[in-house]
């Protein structure tokens, strides 16, 4: 907090570095009522992140998920089951918000390094990650040592 009581909410949030941005996929929950975004899906490497920020919430915080239907979104956003492909149509629409809610997460949560686990469409709606460094994984099924290695390189558990 500084000299007029503003909290400096980067400070705040400072943790382990790094943003992992992960698409939705096919399977999902059905859902009676809306769950946290990273909690919905069960395919794809999703799974994955969600084992490896399970029991730290401060990490959850550090994930996005990029949703056909819902957009970028943070990993403890409520969602419902849904079904919508990433169209070209739909790729164009979020591409005009998407890159506006990485900007304000990341001026949030500031992060040097991001991981993006997604396929080149998805990738497209992002646009380029204000980061020093991203990397893209648009193959994450056959590479999960390379995931484990990004993630174990910023100290996550």
């Amino acid at each position: 907090m500084c000299c007029c009581g503003v909290t400096n909410v980067a400070a705040e949030h400072a943790g382990p570095g790094g943003l992992v941005v992960v698409a939705c996929c096919k399977e999902k929950r059905v859902t009676t009522a809306p769950v946290p975004a990273l909690d919905l899906y069960e395919g794809w490497v999703v799974p994955l992140i969600r084992d490896r920020v399970t029991e730290h919430s401060g990490l959850r915080s550090r994930v996005l998920v990029l949703s056909a239907f819902y957009g970028l979104v943070t990993a403890d956003a409520p969602v419902s089951t849904y079904e919508q492909p990433m169209t070209e149509e739909r790729a164009r629409v979020l591409a005009g918000t998407a890159p506006t809610v990485l900007r304000w997460h990341l001026a949030r949560f500031p992060s040097s390094e991001a991981l993006l686990l997604m396929e080149p469409p998805y990738a497209q709606v992002l646009g380029p990650v204000p980061v020093a460094r991203t990397r893209l994984i648009t193959d994450p099924m056959v590479r999960h040592a390379e995931i484990h290695a990004v993630l174990d390189s910023w100290s996550w558990p």
